[in-house]
């Protein structure tokens, strides 16, 4: 009978083809799955792939398992401990880990997850921002803020089945009515920094000075009492040489004496003594032999004249 109507014979084809197609979906390698069975989860699918249902009966959702991004359009306004306010740009990085507790928990609504998450992130932001000054949260301790940030992100989020792949801070900015006197206060701050290293630097300059003018003094009083213990032994020795000469032959030395008296007496042109004739110093012009000159009568004083 079906084989004399063509038309039910399609007919029929035709309703067990809508009805194959109907029992069959597929889950892309970027997405999760889930089979609804009258309201209840009846078998979820995180693998790719072709996987079966019953018509009618089952309703499959899907969910985004990529990277997600919470980005604020806006800075959050945070006050620190000095009760200073600060706009801070922040982002999260996210996925589902979890498909089957992520449905149960947000009864798989993206939203609800990014409000969720956002929440728990702007707490902890709360929290480490007020318990920290102006300046450790812009260059002190960022990367301390960050770590727990993402500890609390993420022991949120594993409780409705999503992973926290990264959180950072992107950027800390002042509100425009206290920027100028926290920049006020930050050039006060290395003002007073650079005093106190210039004081260091000149107490530290003076000592090293003082220490390199008592180190010239001892070197000089060392260098001084050296060259007047050389001094008085070349003058010793200089002494016992002249002595030696002196009593090898003592006519000799005095005679020697008397030519360097004579050198030295006339050694300008105009040099003019007035002696007596016998006098002592004439004793080797008188006479080779240095004969003593014969007494002669006692004179009244004479000047000498130039």
């Amino acid at each position: 009978m079906i084989r004399n109507n063509p038309g039910l014979l399609l007919g029929i084809v035709l309703a067990a083809a809508a009805a194959a197609g109907s029992s069959l979906f597929v889950v892309d390698q970027r997405q999760g799955a889930i089979v609804l069975r009258l309201g209840t989860i009846a078998k979820v699918v995180e693998e790719p792939g072709l996987n079966f249902k019953i018509p009618v009966l089952d309703t499959v959702r899907y969910f985004d398992r990529r990277v997600l991004t919470i980005d604020a359009p806006e800075p959050e306004r945070f006050q620190t401990s000095e009760k200073k306010n600060v706009l801070v740009d922040s982002f999260v990085k996210w996925r589902i880990s979890d498909v089957r507790q992520y449905f149960i928990s947000v009864q798989g609504n993206e939203a609800a997850a990014i409000n969720r998450l956002s929440q728990t992130i702007n707490s902890s932001l709360r929290s480490e921002f007020g318990a920290r000054t102006v300046n450790d949260v812009i260059s002190g301790e960022r990367d301390k803020i960050v770590q727990v940030m993402r500890e609390r992100a993420e022991a949120d989020a594993r409780a409705i089945g999503i992973e926290v792949v990264d959180v950072r801070i992107k950027r800390v900015d002042f509100p425009q009515e206290v920027s100028e006197s926290v920049y006020r206060r930050m050039e006060a701050e290395r003002k007073r920094v650079a005093n106190e290293l210039r004081s260091t630097g000149s107490a530290e300059g003076e000592k090293i000075r003082a220490d390199a003018d008592r180190q010239r003094e001892i070197i000089l009083a060392e260098a001084f009492r050296e060259a007047q213990r050389v001094k008085g032994e070349g003058d010793a020795r200089a002494s016992r040489i002249y002595n030696a000469a002196f009593q090898s032959n003592a006519e000799f030395y005095a005679f020697y004496r008397s030519l360097e008296a004579y050198r030295q007496s006339f050694s300008g042109r105009n040099n003019v003594f007035v002696l007596e004739p016998n006098s002592e110093f004439f004793r080797y012009f008188r006479s080779p032999g240095g004969a003593p000159a014969p007494a002669a009568a006692p004179a009244g004083p004479v000047a000498p004249r130039r």
